[in-house]
């Protein structure tokens, strides 16, 4: 977004604000999402309506769900069937399938009578229905299943990576990710196995997820990175980790918080007793009960005097002040704060 919404809290309803703290959209619902792809979605009679950021609710149709704009395209749920709607709320596709991803380079997912293929923007199958899973397009290949075997497919439906993997991921870059045995690995687009599954798979966390060109790894309750040419950069030695954001990743060592270089090696010694991602130059760190947050040279641009905070985006970051709702700046003024 060009000019970015802020979501904000006044008597248990949530609504919006701009960068210099101003109401753009009124706290008037119950629930509400962050910006994403310039919609927010919102709970409207029990329903999750699309909202944009002038504060219009597409409202044409009311659907069981609503997904998130892809290519200009949302996918909506009528009943039990499934189709898209466009940015004004109208219907671009009609609700007729079984099953929908998201829209990536033109493409989505699609199923009728439990076999996806894959349409267009008319709803149009161009890849006819003949697999049992598929996943969204990217870098040109798409992964797919025929019976318990994945491998990966061209625009034209061309098996290009035999099935072969016990499941795979859509590629990032140039590698993708597979996994066998309760473990995951790494190939390349030519299907060559970059890296042996190995890797723990741990709940709550995705596998192979690159940020800054890296990716975390956990083995034996150890914690690395690999780069996005599936080489392991960092061999798993860290109590904790996280991802990476400005070319720096939080580590923990002996229960204390620092950070590390793509190489990694420390640039900011573990001291803290809990830290988060760089973001907009700012990371936050927690000293004893309170957080604040420091610059990319480990010192503090904004001291610990936050009971909770979230990073920096956009030049604010939410921060909690006596239980309440605010934002502050680079500089940690407060820009609003909640009633």
């Amino acid at each position: 977004m060009k000019n970015p919404l802020f979501k904000i809290r006044e008597e248990g309803k949530y609504g919006f604000i701009n960068s210099e703290g101003a109401i753009v959209i009124e706290p008037q619902y119950y629930d509400a999402e962050a910006f994403y792809n310039n919609f927010s979605r919102v709970r409207f009679n029990d329903k999750l309506v699309p909202l944009d950021c002038m504060g219009r609710l597409l409202m044409k149709h009311l659907f069981n769900q609503v997904g998130y704009f892809e290519d200009g395209l949302a996918k909506v749920q009528l009943v039990k069937k499934w189709g898209y709607i466009d940015r004004r709320g109208s219907i671009a596709i009609e609700v007729q399938f079984d099953e929908v991803g998201d829209f990536h380079q033109g493409l989505a997912p699609a199923s009728i009578d439990g076999q996806f293929g894959y349409i267009d923007k008319l709803g149009n199958f161009v890849i006819e229905p003949q697999f049992d899973t598929a996943s969204e397009f990217k870098g040109d290949l798409a992964a797919i299943s025929i019976g318990e075997a994945y491998g990966f497919i061209d625009r034209k439906g061309h098996i290009v990576i035999e099935p072969q993997f016990e499941s795979a991921d859509s590629f990032q870059d140039e590698v993708a990710v597979i996994r066998a045995n309760d473990k995951w690995g790494i190939i390349n687009n030519k299907g060559e196995v970059v890296l042996d599954p190995q890797f723990d798979i741990i709940e709550g966390f995705s596998e192979g997820e690159f940020f800054d060109g890296m990716a975390l790894v956990t083995k034996n309750e150890q914690y690395g990175f690999i780069n996005n040419q599936g080489e392991i950069v960092v061999n798993p030695m860290y109590d904790f980790a996280g991802d990476f954001g400005e070319e720096m990743a939080l580590v923990e060592i002996n229960e204390k918080f620092g950070y590390v270089d793509k190489s990694g090696k420390l640039l900011i010694l573990p001291k803290f007793e809990d830290a988060g991602v760089f973001s907009d130059g700012l990371a936050q760190v927690k000293v004893k009960d309170d957080w604040g947050f420091i610059d990319t040279d480990g010192k503090f641009a904004i001291p610990a005097r936050f009971k909770d905070v979230l990073p920096f985006k956009n030049g604010l970051a939410w921060v909690s002040i006596d239980d309440k709702w605010a934002y502050i700046d680079r500089f940690g003024e407060v820009i609003w704060r909640e009633k």
